[in-house]
């Protein structure tokens, strides 16, 4: 009998693997089957392709080595290519590939490869990736990653970021810097970070038992407390949440932990002050800044003074935005990250969730007054072209708000989480007032202003909507709070009232939504404000060339290095400053003038990695399909036979083609009710769409003439069905489903229309006739 590859494994490579000591000297590890992603999220629950390494060779908490097996009767080097993917992926210094009697070595950095014998033992591979040899970093090998009894274990990418980390840690360096993409565990990759150098007692005194002081310095009060729960895993004592009103309670500051969370305005007095409460500059070891992107190396900025006093400490700044014209300077205290993990990454191995662009241009996206219309409050030019910018801020025109509300309303489900994104505190007050007046859900709680206005209150509201066992509140409305540190992984749509002034703001609020949930396949963002021109920025999700700097200011209105809004500055409910309340225009249009608004929504997707047009996926369907049916006659027979077409659904799907998808293609040709089927037959042959109800028609005419009574009865009701639901009613699963709802059960229907092939063929045969 021919030997299988599990038989090579078992036989051949897992013998070879324990007599170099793999699995069996301690601090060597051997992971089988390992997945690296887990696929791309797809429609219907559904995931792209995934990827798994045979073999992951670790030691000491590093990733050496990757090896693909192959059965003894292929050649020793057909693994190879597999080989090098994994180790890329892993960062693995080798990749191998064997068939159990040859072995072949690939080394990732100097390109060197070849037959090898015997298999390396984990200090030879150890001694290879880092010659120069380093306490530290043999110190935190010791020390395992705390998964919570293998609950969790770390993604390949956070192993990554948190091992380059720990390795500039170990080699000296004092300002790291990781860029990861929103909702893909920075704080978790923190709190490993942080696991391991407390319990190897790394410190900068190097005193060989002292446990580290680490500080984790957020910039709001809710992202301090998330990160402070995430860290429960180490004893209490050695937590300790600064708060700076029980520091005015004890008289003193907290010292007796070792990580400490706080909000940079600790270190703040009232009148903007610098007073660090008693902590000397050498204090702490590690300060861990999160979300260091806005502003927090400025020369002027608040954070840069806070840094400054604590130079001795090592610093690692947490980012989800690539360098950009106006976080520069972040990258210029830190310099380049350690290790980079971006948002079109993530999407694509399936750790994030894909989006959509509903594009929403209409009749009053500018306003020039008119005689007609009434001026309430202010002085109006009736001569100025008013835009987006001016809206909610010098100009209210509550009809079109209400508007606008009206018409994401009818279009998103009601039932979905949502983040509604407006121009100020009191346009979100406007905006969760117009949402309550037309919702379907009658309870007073379904949508809440979350703003810096409306502090512990709205925090709650916050924590409610984060809350994925709570449906309440649905909704929520923002300004400037929301557009960071959100945790909450269950958005389904995101709104955009107010213009996206850069490109740093924009993927923070894309991120909203690109956490993974059960059963959410993509999220959609409906904007109103063309932000959406963002994704024609060629470096909108990776790293830019250096930016031109008067480019950077003409397009998005922001200088490089400004502070980008948040909570803690962002403008008052009224839109007042220091310089006294801001002049605001008030106007009502005529009447019958709101009822004229109408809007032209245009959906982009995203796809292998960048926003597409909906004709530029209509383009690539085409493509597709010409691999898969080369006629018209060839498609018609696929779609009438149920297990082909449900074959080349699941393609389809695979290809990025799912139900979403192909409902939005129905849309766009204006085949609201028509079949799938019509879809591609449209695209790929021209084919003019007909509704399933002229289908169902057809085949009454044409397919059920040779039946008793009582089967075309049965038929007739399954196409009542396909009418009303569409072409899924069609699978032979379904046949059970429809004996059971229309005679009771199988054994009843037996008795009025046969046996149960008969009924099958029936069924199938019947199928032919609808897409004739």
């Amino acid at each position: 009998m021919q030997e299988t590859e599990a038989d090579t494994r078992a036989n051949r490579i897992d013998p070879a693997l324990r007599e170099a000591g793999w699995g069996v000297v301690e601090g060597s590890h051997v992971a089988r089957e390992l997945t690296i992603k887990p696929g791309r999220i797809l429609a219907g629950g559904k995931k792209g392709e995934s990827l798994s390494a045979d073999y992951v060779l670790s030691y000491r908490g590093r990733h050496l080595a990757t090896l693909e097996a192959k059965r003894a009767g292929l050649g020793h080097t057909d693994g190879v290519g597999q080989a090098k993917n994994y180790a890329t992926h892993l960062k693995a210094r080798f990749a191998y590939s064997t068939n159990g009697l040859g072995w072949y070595q690939i080394d990732m950095n100097t390109g060197a490869e070849g037959d090898i014998a015997p298999f390396p033992t984990p200090l030879d591979l150890w001694t290879r990736c880092f010659p120069d040899g380093n306490d530290w970093r043999d110190r935190f090998g010791t020390v395992p990653f705390e998964t919570g009894g293998g609950k969790w274990q770390p993604r390949y990418y956070q192993h990554n970021a948190i091992t380059a980390v720990l390795e500039a840690i170990a080699k000296g360096d004092s300002r790291i810097l990781l860029t990861l993409a929103t909702g893909t565990g920075k704080t978790s990759i923190a709190f490993q970070i942080a696991w391991k150098l407390y319990q190897s007692s790394w410190n900068l005194t190097r005193d060989p038992v002292r446990r580290p002081r680490i500080l984790f310095l957020a910039d709001r009060n809710i992202l301090a407390d998330q990160a402070y729960n995430s860290f429960n895993a180490f004893a209490p004592d050695a937590l300790c949440r600064i708060s700076p009103e029980e520091i005015r309670k004890q008289g003193k500051v907290p010292k007796n932990a070792n990580i400490f969370f706080t909000i940079f305005q600790t270190f703040m007095t009232g009148t903007g002050e610098f007073t660090f409460e008693g902590y000397e500059p050498d204090f702490f070891d590690l300060i861990v800044i999160d979300e260091c992107h806005r502003g927090g190396a400025k020369d002027e900025s608040t954070w840069r003074g806070i840094l400054e006093y604590f130079s001795p400490a090592v610093q690692l700044g947490l980012t989800a935005t690539p360098k950009r014209g106006a976080n520069a300077d972040t990258y210029g205290y830190f310099g380049d990250p350690v290790y980079t993990y971006a948002l079109k990454e993530g999407i694509g191995d399936g750790f994030l969730t894909p989006f959509k662009v509903r594009q929403m241009a209409s009749t009053l996206d500018t306003y020039t007054f008119s005689d007609e219309d009434e001026v309430l409050e202010g002085e109006i030019d009736p001569d100025r072209v008013y835009s987006e910018a001016d809206f909610n801020t010098k100009l209210i025109i509550d009809q079109r708000e209400k508007s606008r509300v009206t018409e994401f309303m009818d279009q998103i489900d009601q039932r979905q989480k949502t983040l509604v994104f407006c121009a100020t505190q009191d346009h979100a007050a406007r905006v969760r007032n117009f949402i309550n007046q037309i919702k379907d859900n009658p309870d007073p709680h379904y949508c809440e202003r979350v703003t810096a206005d409306d502090g512990k209150l709205g925090e709650q509201h916050l924590r409610e909507f984060q809350d994925n066992e709570k449906t309440l509140p649905t909704i929520l409305t923002t300004s400037q709070k929301l557009s960071t540190g959100v945790d909450a992984r269950n958005i389904r749509n995101i709104v955009l009232l107010r213009p996206i002034k850069s490109m740093i703001e924009f993927k923070q609020i894309i991120g909203r939504g690109t956490r993974t949930f059960d059963g959410k396949d993509f999220f959609t963002i409906y904007d109103f404000v063309k932000a959406y021109e963002h994704f024609n920025d060629p470096e909108w999700d990776g790293e830019p060339l250096p930016p031109d700097i008067q480019r950077a200011k003409t397009e998005t209105g922001v200088e490089p290095g400004d502070v980008i809004s948040d909570d803690q500055d962002e403008a008052p409910a009224d839109g007042s400053s220091e310089n006294g309340p801001a002049e605001k225009i008030i106007v009502r249009l005529a009447d019958g003038k709101e009822r004229k608004i109408q809007y032209i929504a245009t959906t982009t997707y995203w796809w292998h990695g960048r926003q597409i047009t909906a004709q530029e996926f209509m383009d690539q369907l085409f493509g597709d399909l010409g691999s898969m049916v080369d006629s018209e006659d060839e498609l018609r027979a696929v779609w009438s036979d149920p297990g082909r077409r449900k074959m080349m659904m699941q393609r389809l799907t695979e290809l990025g083609y799912g139900a979403d998808r192909m409902e939005d293609m129905r849309r766009l040709i204006d085949a609201p009710n028509s079949d799938i089927f019509d879809v591609l037959a449209f695209i790929r042959f021209t084919l003019a769409p007909l509704a399933r109800s002229q289908r169902a028609d057809t085949a009454r005419a044409t397919g059920l003439s040779g039946y008793e009574a009582e089967m075309r009865e049965f038929l007739d009701y399954v196409l009542k069905a396909y009418e009303t639901h569409g072409v899924e009613e069609l699978s032979p699963d379904k046949i059970a489903h429809f004996l059971r709802i229309r005679y009771g059960g199988t054994n009843d229907a037996k008795r009025v229309l046969g046996p149960l092939p008969e009924i099958r063929a029936a069924f199938i045969d019947m199928q032919k006739h609808l897409f004739q």
